[in-house]
């Protein structure tokens, strides 16, 4: 799910930063920002142009799904529903319900 928030963006990208070891000047730097742009982008109170989201993360070593989305909560509480009921499964019938998945993820490539 895509995130609208900026400032949700702008704290992934102050966890990302942080856990790289780097400060708000050095990622500027990199990414031909100024100081006050970057701050203001970790802050959430501007919005970026695609170029610039580009920079950050290449400079970050992140790909921009990284920051641009979250992983939705209903998702993953339907993947463990569906994950506990295959292993409820008798042997024959998990390993029917994955060969039909397999079959229908190649059919996607």
């Amino acid at each position: 799910m895509l995130v609208f928030d900026l400032r949700a963006i702008g704290n992934k990208l102050l966890a990302v930063r942080k856990r790289m070891g780097m400060t708000q000047a050095e990622v500027a730097e990199a990414a031909g920002l100024s100081d006050r742009t970057y701050a203001d982008i970790e802050r959430g109170s501007v919005n970026m142009r695609t170029e610039t989201v580009l920079r950050i993360c290449n400079v970050l070593h992140i790909t921009p799904d990284e920051i641009l989305t979250e992983e939705s909560t209903s998702m993953t509480a339907l993947q463990a529903e569906l994950w506990e009921r295959l292993n409820a499964c008798n042997p024959k019938n998990r390993e029917t319900a994955l060969q039909l998945l397999s079959v229908f993820l190649k059919s996607l490539d």
